[in-house]
């Protein structure tokens, strides 16, 4: 979730609730009141793996935009579509790569116990949304991925509820606070938690068995900025993004997080956007 938060404000996606401040009586004049697409980049700091309390940068090339009628939303190394021309209910289908332990693995003892294939995650996205809560532009959004593993990698399934708060600081600033949390099945969490005899072998650390059941929960900050004090029109934005997540059940107990690594896991984000 950290990665989709960050690419979202990178590329303004605050900005079209926002832009209901600026938009004055008549024909309508804001850059996402009909077809749009935005382009970003930035770079994340977070935990090397889930679980882990080494620390590596990661890339976040992101689009985003509405064409045709259809939404496209960022995803964490992925994306998704929303069919729903409307901004109380999105639905339609997600798809992420998840490369969890699959790469970038700092801990030796981890790193021993063997790299994990990288999945493909394939499912539906759905959610609704209220508007004017607390004030005339702001948006409480409720939202769940379903995903399940199509590439033979972990073959389970995720469940990813999450809730976000959205408000315009200014006509040139907007801020989020979303909370989010991961629920798998035990296929899931034998894959990514379990210490197989062979893993124990190879690492020294003992051997565990995950069952099913909540991987991790946390909360997420985001600032997005527009450089030309507008966010109606497009244009260059950037976004400061800061948050914290912590391991549960079994993903907390199993050794890579209780023993190697840690259950608290920090994260920030920068990036650029450009909408036109």
């Amino acid at each position: 979730m950290r990665v989709a938060i960050f690419a979202a404000a990178v590329l303004g996606v605050a900005a079209p609730a926002a832009a209901q401040e600026a938009r004055p009586a008549g024909p309508p004049d804001s850059v996402y009141d009909d077809t749009w697409i935005s382009l970003g980049v930035g770079a994340g700091y977070g935990p090397s793996y889930d679980g882990s309390d080494d620390y590596a940068l990661f890339p976040a090339p992101i689009i985003q935009g509405r064409i045709a009628g259809i939404g496209i939303q960022p995803r964490p190394a992925g994306l998704a579509l929303d069919f729903v021309p409307s901004s109380a209910v999105a639905l339609g289908p997600v798809a992420r790569v998840r490369a969890n332990r699959a790469r970038q693995i700092k801990d030796p003892v981890v790193a021993a116990a063997g790299k994990l294939d990288t999945a493909v995650e394939v499912g539906v996205a759905a959610g609704i949304g209220v508007e004017k809560l607390l004030n005339p532009y702001d948006s409480l959004t409720l939202s769940a991925d379903t995903l399940w593993d199509v590439a033979g990698a972990h073959r389970g399934m995720t469940v990813t509820p999450s809730v976000t708060y959205f408000t315009p600081l200014s006509r040139g600033m907007a801020a989020s606070l979303s909370l989010s949390a991961e629920h798998a099945d035990g296929d899931f969490m034998r894959y990514y938690y379990s210490v197989t005899p062979a893993q124990s072998a190879a690492s020294g650390l003992a051997q565990f068995t995950a069952d099913s059941g909540w991987t991790k929960a946390g909360a997420t900050m985001l600032v997005a900025i527009d450089f030309d004090g507008e966010l109606t029109n497009g244009g260059l934005s950037a976004v400061l993004v800061g948050g914290h997540s912590q391991m549960l059940g079994d993903a907390r107990r199993t050794p890579y997080t209780a023993i190697r690594g840690s259950a608290g896991q920090w994260f920030g984000a920068f990036g650029i956007g450009y909408t036109f």
